[in-house]
């Protein structure tokens, strides 16, 4: 019989998988988005992980385990992460998309090789043989990338929901949210080299199911019932996971993509967000967190 807490957790990490396969939906509906939208995205992901992180997780963990423990395993997760981004950057939809002046600098780049000599058009024609398949590799490599970074997410969410399925699904829609850009990431690359907007699709669906994976590997070796001074110090750590990788990765992006001002919003529109779903929850229908 399966755990409640680990079904729960499992249907949780497949809100997140969602977001990632939602980004390669939007490849298949709109190859040429705006890319000024997934600004919107990050900034609103990062807004609502920093919330939940700094206003849920972590005075939580401080109240169980004492000030020094929750801080000591908070510093702990930001340690853990920074490492799983040095030595595994996360790929981005950076420099995939192409504006106006872009392409017309493109089609007038096109138009002088092709009024190149003929002894320079077989070398020509071999890099365009090559092009599709560069960018198709890179798209296998950010979706393998994106997976094992998914992989640590799905870990927060089955730890989240172990201490309660509110505290889970405010996490799961966060993360969730901070996936579509990555399956847009997946999506693009294989998009422009195979012509393909099914396969698109699917690599990017794939890779969003690490995090599933991850409860199923904690679920088989790993018990339900963990103490809770111990769940609420691997709480903090994930709040410093959350909280890197809204600083280190999603403002970034947001303020690159939606620019300074619509990414500021949306940072702080996900954080009123999340705090009052957190009231409700704490205040309305009286979820333990």
């Amino acid at each position: 019989m399966i755990d409640e807490r680990v079904l729960n957790a499992l249907l949780l990490t497949g809100l997140g998988a969602a977001g990632t396969a939602l980004g390669g939906l939007i490849v298949v509906l709109q190859p040429k988005m705006q890319f000024k939208r997934l600004g919107y995205l990050q900034g609103l992901a990062a807004g609502l992980m920093l919330c939940i992180s700094m206003l849920d997780l972590m005075p939580a963990a401080v109240e169980e385990v004492g000030f020094a423990a929750a801080n000591g395993w908070f510093f702990a997760g930001v340690a853990f992460f920074a490492a799983v981004v040095h030595f595994i950057p996360e790929p981005s939809s950076e420099g995939l998309q192409l504006d106006d002046e872009e392409d017309k600098a493109a089609a007038a780049a096109a138009g002088r090789k092709a009024a190149d000599s003929a002894g320079t058009a077989a070398a020509t024609s071999k890099k365009k043989d090559d092009g599709p398949r560069r960018v198709l590799l890179s798209g296998l490599i950010t979706a393998i990338g994106i997976a094992l970074h998914n992989f640590p997410e799905g870990v927060a969410v089955f730890l989240a929901s172990m201490k309660s399925h509110a505290v889970g699904a405010s996490l799961a829609f966060a993360i969730a949210l901070h996936n579509v850009p990555e399956g847009v990431a997946v999506a693009l690359p294989v998009y422009f080299a195979t012509g393909s907007r099914t396969r698109g699709f699917l690599y990017a669906a794939t890779s969003g199911l690490a995090e599933p994976l991850a409860v199923v590997v904690l679920a088989v070796f790993f018990p339900t019932n963990l103490d809770r001074q111990l769940v609420e110090k691997l709480l903090a750590a994930v709040g410093g996971i959350m909280a890197f990788l809204s600083i280190s990765e999603l403002l970034p992006l947001a303020f690159e993509h939606a620019g300074r001002q619509r990414a500021v919003i949306s940072l702080f529109l996900g954080m009123a967000i999340m705090s009052a779903n957190l009231y409700i929850l704490d205040h309305w229908l009286g979820h333990d967190h």
